[in-house]
């Protein structure tokens, strides 16, 4: 099996390596600005009439759409970067999939913009207002409060395992990985061919999600092989709780998902102090 592990490792690291890189973190902040001036300007050129008929059927004529697309891709890349953590601990795996969640209400408050006419006005567009207004306040709020549990989170508290244990569970949970963003990808492409040939339906980020879930689940139930205690299995699944709720927040409509999101975060909040200050002497999950 140390082979094996081996095999997983060789193939999950390079790869995290490439992608935490500073170097390509600068290259892909550039290609995200350029796209967003390309879509401004292949939006105005098609409210122009400039642009070929077939390219201007699948161009919108709003401004604004730019603006979401431009913030579709932040969230691809924050997904990509949640894969990557999965091998991490499952504190630090919620954490970024509250960042998403976050990113995701964002996204959707500029979504209704793209439904507005332009120039911008306020008659008969006040249910929108709203939902940009209950989005935008609920992503500040998990903000502040992923702030606070980012800053609970004991450093102290994994659990001692052997370090061939340790080394085993750890590449496990990348092969998990790998497997997850093979995954990813192929949805992506299914999507984006779906969406260009007019069959896409349903919400890329939402139905990648369950998969997210079930994910955890098979996580926690791994690493029941590795830390069998009642103080770890609790805790673990206690997360993984916490990420069903994300995923029925983002399938609520605008007011629930925020209440379901500040939900999961104070359930997440309680579970780290709990098992911090109550179960101090327990040993912790990875």
């Amino acid at each position: 099996m140390t082979a094996f592990y081996d095999k997983i490792t060789y193939l999950f690291d390079p790869l995290h390596h490439l992608w935490e890189h500073e170097r390509m973190h600068r290259k892909i902040s550039v290609a995200l600005v350029l796209f967003f001036l390309l879509s401004l300007v292949t939006i105005e050129l098609n409210r122009r009439l400039l642009l070929p008929p077939m390219l201007a059927a699948a161009v919108p004529k709003n401004h604004f759409f730019a603006v979401q697309a431009a913030f579709t891709v932040v969230l691809i890349l924050e997904v990509i970067s949640l894969i990557f953590t999965l091998p991490c601990s499952f504190s630090r795996s919620v954490g970024k999939q509250f960042e998403i969640l976050a990113l995701i209400l964002l996204r959707n408050a500029f979504k209704e913009l793209s439904y507005f006419p332009e120039p911008i006005t306020f008659e008969g567009n006040q249910q929108a207002i709203l939902h940009i207004l209950s989005d935008g306040f609920g992503a500040l709020l998990i903000f502040a409060l992923l702030g606070y549990y980012y800053r609970i989170q004991s450093r102290g508290g994994e659990e001692k395992m052997r370090a061939e244990v340790l080394y085993a569970f750890i590449a496990a949970k990348k092969g998990i990985a790998l497997v997850l963003l093979a995954v990813f990808v192929f949805m992506g492409l299914q999507y984006g061919y779906n969406t260009l040939t007019g069959k896409g339906e349903g919400e890329f980020f939402h139905a990648f999600y369950t998969l997210l879930i079930l994910t955890d689940i098979l996580v926690v139930l791994i690493s029941q092989c590795f830390q069998p205690s009642f103080y770890a299995i609790f805790r673990n699944s206690g997360f993984a709780l916490a990420t069903l709720t994300i995923r029925l927040a983002l399938a609520a409509p605008p007011f629930f998902n925020v209440l379901l999101g500040l939900a999961a975060a104070l359930f997440a909040i309680l579970l780290t102090l709990v098992s911090r200050f109550l179960f101090s002497g327990q040993s912790g999950g990875r």
